[in-house]
């Protein structure tokens, strides 16, 4: 009596859409915003640091040593995982225990093979394999173990992809160290006319100042953010996949939705944590 629709319907309204996340422009726009800032409040010219030389030497020397060390898979893999930087995956919790309960309760009544037609419009993929696994009669050891397996290869291409960004972050600030000594080195071709040492030597460190923020705002942000976004989609997968196991047992839905709801108190938790995660430096921005 409407338990199909009333199961289904959050996954097509709600679940697996992407909505923009402003945070991620906004931290960078408001980091560089702050140092030009103090630049100009010491009586600097923004103009003083925006030198195209320096640029093209940390970003290409970066870039360069990322392409030596990565596989070309990995780098494409990292690339597009940028996607998930600026666009966040739309699963909110209550919807989908919604959902599942209701499943359960068909389940319950009718027998898991009558959930065959609703599974068919659940949108999440990882749902939508795993109860396709239960209605086929998987027994509940594999079913685990499948669905647990998914989970943690996600998990590490995430983190390979985080480390991409991260290793970025290290070679950037050396490369301007050497963008510096570069600068340095055409400075004392011209040491014959002292008036301009000086300036020369500033214009010297913008390659230092382009490597040391470019990491600091940039790379190493970047890999924490992507490490974040896929725990917190990692705690969706062990939500649903306790949901599937429930189903597949024939757990009464009643009981279901109380150990659900543990996921969604931890997930506000999560939340907190992770935005203090977020404003502390990683270990190796502080190296």
């Amino acid at each position: 009596m409407g338990l199909g629709i009333m199961a289904t319907q959050p996954f097509s309204k709600q679940i697996g859409r992407l909505r923009t996340d402003y945070t991620a422009p906004l931290g960078l726009l408001i980091g560089l915003g702050g140092i030009l800032l103090g630049l100009v409040l010491e009586g600097g010219r923004i103009a003083e640091v925006a030198q195209v030389t320096a640029a093209v030497i940390v970003f290409g020397g970066t870039l360069g040593a990322v392409i030596l060390t990565t596989p070309a898979s990995m780098l494409k893999s990292a690339m597009r995982r940028l996607k998930h930087v600026l666009f966040e995956e739309d699963a909110p919790m209550e919807p989908i225990i919604e959902a599942i309960v209701g499943l359960a309760a068909k389940a319950r009544k009718n027998g898991i093979v009558s959930l065959e037609q609703e599974i068919a419009q659940v949108q999440y993929p990882f749902l939508y394999r795993g109860l396709m696994l239960a209605v086929d009669g998987t027994a509940t050891t594999e079913m685990r173990e499948l669905l647990e397996l998914e989970m943690k290869l996600d998990i590490a291409d995430a983190e390979l992809d985080a480390k991409v960004f991260e290793a970025a972050g290290g070679y950037a600030p050396t490369i301007g160290i050497l963008g510096a000594v570069i600068g340095l080195i055409q400075v004392m071709k011209h040491l014959d006319n002292l008036s301009q040492v000086g300036a020369g030597i500033a214009v010297a460190f913008v390659a230092t100042i382009y490597g040391v923020g470019s990491a600091n705002l940039l790379l190493l942000p970047l890999g924490q953010k992507i490490r974040l976004r896929a725990q917190k989609s990692m705690r969706i997968k062990q939500l649903m996949l306790e949901g599937i196991m429930s189903i597949s047992q024939g757990i009464n839905p009643r009981l279901i939705r109380r150990k659900l709801d543990t996921f969604q108190r931890s997930d506000k938790r999560f939340q907190r944590s992770s935005t203090r995660l977020e404003a502390t430096p990683s270990r190796a921005a502080s190296a």
